[in-house]
């Protein structure tokens, strides 16, 4: 029992630990935030004291450790997890799909999507068949990553006309969300994404000028260049683990150009 209990001690330790590290906090500098002394931060860390379940809510919200990995230092520590983790399609998170639909649907006529902490897309609207037009089915069937199919040489790459300037952002989203997320998935699939050759066509990437706000998605259509803006939505708050991995990407239209031709193709 007491060796048990000195492995929970180790393995809470351990998390709390990476995690300061992560966040870039020194012991001392952690410790003056959430009024505590560097000597039992210290002793936390260490493996020779056990962490109360508060303390261990009050350090991960302090460092804003993603809900999921809050519950796994909980159980490391042999406390039950604090956040409940429903299925998308359970009757509890009804209003939460209801709200994803509705947020989806009321931007077409240009694209929007749902995906999970994974890049996987879970909803899409109508207009989004307009960016994945052309890629083989072996891209758009099962568990399909928004980011793989955007940067794979079968997926929406060749139609990218700003292929390494998308590349560089979509790159540099990735490797964020692993800084603040730790996760192995997101690590195996940014080594994945790096390795994809660079089509044939693609264009040198652009300069950035004094006027640009963000980097556009700038992509082929029968319709011409569609040049879209991407922003990203959370839902605020959430308390549920599936719910705080969800994020919505909307693309709008950054010139009349696009906003036209978007009509156009969904018309058919």
């Amino acid at each position: 029992m007491k060796a048990e209990r000195q492995h929970q001690q180790d393995a809470a330790g351990a998390m709390l630990r990476d995690w300061r590290q992560r966040r870039r906090y020194s012991q001392l500098a952690l410790a003056l935030e959430i009024e505590i002394s560097q000597r039992h931060l210290s002793f936390l860390e260490s493996g020779r004291s056990m962490p109360s379940r508060d303390m261990i809510l009050r350090l991960t919200e302090f460092l804003q450790v993603p809900l999921r990995e809050r519950n796994a230092i909980l159980i490391a520590a042999g406390f039950a997890p604090a956040y409940r983790e429903r299925a998308l399609g359970s009757s509890e998170l009804q209003q939460a799909r209801a709200a994803i639909a509705q947020i989806l649907t009321g931007h077409e006529p240009h694209p929007a999507l749902a995906v999970d902490r994974s890049w996987t897309i879970l909803s899409a609207n109508r207009a989004v068949s307009v960016l994945t037009q052309g890629a083989p089915p072996a891209l758009l069937s099962g568990e399909v990553n928004a980011l793989r199919l955007s940067l794979h040489p079968d997926g929406l790459a060749p139609r990218i006309l700003n292929f390494r300037e998308w590349r560089s952002h979509i790159l540099a989203r990735l490797a964020h969300d692993i800084d603040l997320s730790a996760d192995p998935r997101l690590i195996a699939l940014l080594d994945e994404l790096k390795a994809y050759p660079t089509p044939p066509n693609a264009t040198t990437m652009r300069k950035v000028t004094a006027n640009a706000i963000a980097v556009p998605l700038i992509l082929q259509s029968r319709e011409g260049p569609l040049t879209f803006l991407s922003t990203t939505t959370l839902f605020g708050t959430a308390v549920d683990v599936t719910l705080a991995d969800i994020v919505i990407e909307s693309f709008f239209p950054a010139d009349t150009q696009t906003a036209a031709a978007m009509v156009k193709l969904m018309a058919g």
